[in-house]
């Protein structure tokens, strides 16, 4: 058990953030209580209802609950980012107690790989636990409303690219800390520069893989297409017969003599483009290494700066 104590500079990291951790370590305890007795209580109440899907039953507080947590998952990132720019990085050269570790035998590399170690180690730990329990509710509520496998939230925590985001916050975290060494606006910065990877990359993940396209007659009484393959809806609208492409649905007025859709436009069929679900784990990979990608040259660039001033 020696071998595998913490020493050094690992152990005073832990010691100095332990009620962080404890705190950590709570949240994912109280998100398995909530989740995992919301599922014992749907199970019970499917068990002795013949409506299983009534309101205030397990099923309905479960899907509240879910809904939290999907929105919880995303900000997962930001705070990882918040905590390690301002608390473990920036404070430390705020308050001048960095040069008390650089006392002690230890380069500043070796100080900051400490940090960084410790910091991933846990926020890895934490966020993989998180999304074990999540999956312990999603396997009841998938599929459903605002639980589409593509939904933001449930993209996150159900895949690859979560971890890869919160890899990506530490080094963020790192290298703003170290820029500004000032605690609250190095947290500001973090969490604004890994909230705009977030949302850019969210806007654009459907364009890493094709669309499929399927298309249909078009004439009154015909009902516009779905998505089929659980798939997500990109586009869809109508074709001209020199097959341009028309956004909407157009084909309900009744007075167009012959069946046809517009006076204006000879229609030639309806189209959809989506995307089906076997594009969630290429979209998902593609994503994270792109993600992975930024975090590593975060994190060189960390280090280069603290080569700079702390040669």
């Amino acid at each position: 058990m020696s071998a595998l104590a913490l020493k050094g500079s690992y152990w005073v990291t832990v010691r100095q953030y332990r009620r962080t951790l404890w705190l950590t370590g709570a949240v994912v305890v109280l998100a398995l209580t909530v989740i995992g007795g919301l599922r014992i209580w749907d199970a019970r109440f499917r068990a002795t209802h013949e409506v299983p899907y009534a309101y205030g039953s397990g099923y309905d507080l479960l899907r509240g609950a879910m809904e939290q947590f999907s929105n919880g998952t995303v900000v997962v990132p930001l705070l990882v980012g918040a905590f390690v720019a301002g608390p473990l990085i920036a404070r430390e050269f705020e308050s001048g107690t960095y040069k008390l570790s650089l006392t002690q035998s230890i380069s500043p590399k070796a100080w900051l790989r400490a940090k960084l170690v410790t910091a991933t180690a846990a926020a890895l730990a934490a966020t993989l636990a998180l999304m074990a329990v999540y999956l312990l509710g999603w396997v009841r509520v998938s599929g459903t409303w605002n639980f589409h496998w593509s939904d933001r939230g449930p993209y996150e925590a159900t895949g690859t690219v979560l971890v890869a985001y919160v890899l990506l916050a530490v080094a963020v975290g790192a290298l703003v800390g170290q820029l500004i060494r000032r605690t609250l606006p190095a947290m500001a910065v973090t969490g604004g520069v890994v909230g705009l990877i977030l949302l850019t990359l969210g806007a654009f993940r459907w364009d890493f893989l094709s669309v499929k396209t399927i298309t249909d007659r078009a004439y009154e009484g015909v009902s516009p297409l779905h998505a089929p393959e659980n798939g997500m809806l990109v586009d869809q609208g109508l074709l001209t017969a020199s097959g341009q492409r028309l956004p909407g649905w157009f084909c309900y007025s009744d007075s167009v003599p012959d069946g046809g859709c517009r006076f204006d436009e000879p229609i030639a069929a309806q189209y959809l483009d989506y995307h089906p679900e076997s594009h969630f784990w290429p979209t998902q990979l593609i994503e994270t290494g792109i993600v992975l990608a930024l975090a590593a040259l975060a994190a060189y660039a960390a280090f280069r700066v603290l080569r700079a001033r702390h040669p």
